[in-house]
């Protein structure tokens, strides 16, 4: 080598004290101790996390067995958003399965940080759970999806402009939204829809001109929750399954003004029917 020929040392692998993400997956592993401390639970089987409209669907999952409150849990916060509930519930069902419904989301809005968003998903991953259900109410840009209309996940674009990932932490998000589970959806019925799920930051809704942007670049949905988690789930080594209710048309399309009221009020009257098609898929989902 000469004089004049600089050594260019190779990237260091990641390891506990140079992954970025360390301090994150610590603090999950934190709040997974604490949260199986607090519910009597060995591991959980899966986890899911109910957004807007979908609450009513953990009555119908199994027995709630225990329910904790977010600010007793390590990285978690209750939400100020109208819809969740702010607590952890641990649910044994008929088979003796184990489910972690997490009422804590935390969106990107809040403005906590990309971490805190992935933090219940990283959580329940530290707990066991090997499945990752996540559900969001969102704007449609099918006009034939009236609201109260659910719809698989396919695909997602994140829209963002971050990741719940850093460094040299490459992963692969080819059928990120599990195919096998959106089969088992389909089994149960056979007219749901498919599309493509847009995550914007938020907190504004998207102006017309965003909405038609989204759709020519793929989306058919478009919200502010869920991409990110899923990213973080799939890192994490889960199998994720992604189901979204149309609670409005999307601006531009909606011949109305937006308003989370309105959010509330298509959830509120599409609960019943939702809340059952969700606890029939996780009923198979764990059979299997």
């Amino acid at each position: 080598m000469s004089e004049n020929t600089q050594h260019v040392a190779p990237e260091p692998a990641l390891t506990p004290t140079n992954d970025p993400t360390a301090p994150a997956n610590k603090l999950a592993e934190a709040a997974a101790r604490v949260l199986l401390e607090r519910t009597g639970v060995e591991s959980f089987d899966l986890a899911c996390t109910l957004g807007s409209g979908w609450g009513d669907a953990a009555g119908q999952l199994g027995e709630v067995i225990a329910e904790v409150s977010a600010d007793d849990v390590p990285g978690f916060h209750v939400s100020g958003v109208s819809g969740h509930t702010g607590t952890l519930r641990a649910i044994r069902t008929t088979q003796g399965r184990t489910i972690l419904v997490v009422g804590a989301r935390t969106h990107y809005y809040e403005g906590r940080g990309v971490d805190a968003v992935a933090h219940g998903v990283r959580t329940a991953a530290a707990s066991g759970a090997k499945t990752m259900v996540l559900t969001n109410g969102c704007g449609g840009l099918n006009p034939d999806w009236v609201p109260g209309t659910p719809v698989l996940i396919k695909d997602h674009l994140n829209l963002t402009g971050t990741s719940p990932l850093r460094g040299a932490h490459f992963v692969d998000m080819t059928d990120l939204y599990s195919p096998r589970l959106r089969g088992i959806a389909r089994q149960i019925d056979p007219e749901l829809p498919e599309g493509v799920y847009a995550q914007f930051p938020g907190p504004h809704y998207e102006t017309p001109a965003e909405v038609r942007h989204a759709g020519i670049i793929g989306a058919d949905l478009v919200g502010m929750s869920t991409a990110l988690e899923s990213i973080a789930a799939r890192a994490a080594g889960m199998e994720v399954f992604g189901i979204s209710l149309v609670t409005n048309l999307a601006a531009g399309i909606s011949p109305v003004p937006l308003s989370h009221q309105e959010v509330l009020d298509a959830g509120q009257e599409a609960a019943p029917r939702i809340a059952s098609l969700l606890a029939r898929i996780i009923a198979r989902a764990l059979e299997d």
